[in-house]
């Protein structure tokens, strides 16, 4: 065996002593070295693309056997991310650095120093861009989980790694052209740490962002989101590194900066969303001047409203029973009355509890809220058990349609700002 592998290096050998002698014939005066370093490298190249060829069939041709998302989401995530050419490329390359060096012998070492050189340099970027598409695999099995907190995370992770992959292979990739120590180019750094600080702040508070983002739970892409501070509403379309995107309901796009998801008041509404709920929480301002106490007659006529007949019964016996044992009992204001903006709250609840557009497992309360100088707010607070905005700005609508009319069958007055002209 090692004499059939020393005859097939012979023949190599005896080759390049051909091509050698066949370059060096034909090149200008002065271009030998520029041909052979041409010629070389189109041939290494050569051989690099036929083995790169039939490694890349062999691993893709194997991978059609694991092409269930679902039982095999890790070697899919690889193969959607492509980290297999890279692993072709290194193989490849290696091979082509291991035996370039008895291909080309002899015959102006030179060049051969120049080929290691470019080699080297071919498999750190190899090597990045693998590292890279790794990043890449990592996300895409999250996708598949549908883990959308560790994406978050992982986007932030691979942002950084980027940008300090893309400065350490620099530095790696500089020093093996040149032939200089690495050593010699991080020492130095040390003396601009502060600038690279100042000039990378907004990528470590992204970053620092992202991790928290990701491990709080607190936000996810496609979550609906406001922030006061901007006046923003709308769903988070992408959390990078340096930029959040919205997509505002407006059909417009926002981006802030993603560091102000640490910094500043957002409210998270998906959950409201998720839930199919949102709540109503709105006020009709009455005239404190038109509320009354109700008299035999105007009960009597209220007792034809369904929703409010037999609290009305309820409450005529109960009053009576109270003011049979008061003095001066024919005077209205002794003891409790019913009022007719008091008997309206009731008949208010009563309707919001019987409304099927209402969900009837959430708080339902109507109530009253401080006097101001627009009157008595009255305010209905209930949760719409549709989420969809324009559903629910339909089922708000109908609500206080039918409360603003109903006032009037209790005789109060809702408050207006009349404008004089």
């Amino acid at each position: 065996m090692k004499d059939e592998i020393q005859d097939t290096k012979n023949f190599i050998q005896e080759l390049s002593e051909v091509l050698y002698n066949y370059i060096t014939g034909i090149a200008p005066s002065g271009m030998e070295f520029i041909l052979h370093i041409v010629i070389k490298i189109g041939l290494l190249i050569g051989i690099f693309l036929i083995i790169d060829f039939i490694l890349k069939l062999i691993i893709n041709s194997s991978s059609r056997f694991f092409h269930n998302q679902e039982k095999y989401p890790i070697l899919n995530s690889i193969k959607a991310s492509k980290v297999t050419n890279s692993l072709a490329h290194f193989i490849a390359l290696t091979i082509v650095g291991g035996i370039q060096s008895f291909i080309f012998t002899g015959h102006l070492p030179s060049t051969t120093f120049f080929i290691v050189r470019m080699v080297n340099l071919g498999l750190v970027l190899i090597v990045a861009g693998m590292l890279y598409r790794s990043l890449t695999a990592f996300r895409n099995y999250f996708v598949i989980k549908q883990d959308f907190y560790n994406i978050m995370a992982l986007n932030a992770i691979s942002e950084t790694v980027k940008i300090l992959g893309i400065f350490i292979f620099s530095i790696v990739g500089i020093c093996v052209i040149f032939g200089i120590k690495g050593s010699t180019i991080v020492g130095s750094l040390g003396a601009i740490t502060a600038v690279l600080v100042l000039v990378f702040r907004d990528t470590i508070l992204g970053f620092v962002t992202g991790i928290h983002v990701a491990t709080s739970k607190s936000l996810k892409v496609g979550d609906w989101v406001s922030i006061p501070k901007y006046s923003i509403e709308g769903n988070i379309a992408d959390i990078s590194l340096l930029t959040t995107k919205i997509n505002n309901f407006d059909k417009t796009i926002s981006t802030i900066p993603t560091y102000d998801l640490l910094t500043t008041e957002i409210k998270n509404l998906q959950v409201m969303s998720e839930s199919n709920t949102r709540r109503i929480k709105k006020s009709i301002y009455f005239n404190i001047n038109s509320f009354k106490f109700l008299n035999d007659e105007e009960i009597e006529r209220l007792k034809d409203i369904n929703l409010i007949s037999d609290y009305l019964e309820s409450k005529i016996i109960e009053l009576k029973k109270e003011k049979e044992s008061l003095e001066h009992k024919d005077k209205i204001i002794n003891g409790r009355q019913l009022t007719n903006i008091g008997v309206f709250r009731y008949y208010a609840q009563r309707y919001i509890e019987n409304d099927p557009d209402i969900d009837q497992e959430g708080a339902m309360m109507v109530r009253q809220l401080d006097i101001t100088p627009q009157g008595l707010p009255l305010e209905i607070y209930c949760f719409a058990n549709d989420s969809k905005w324009e559903h629910f700005e339909q089922i708000q609508a109908d609500i206080f349609d039918h409360l603003l009319v109903a006032s009037k069958e209790f005789d109060l007055q809702v408050m207006q700002v009349s404008i004089k002209v």
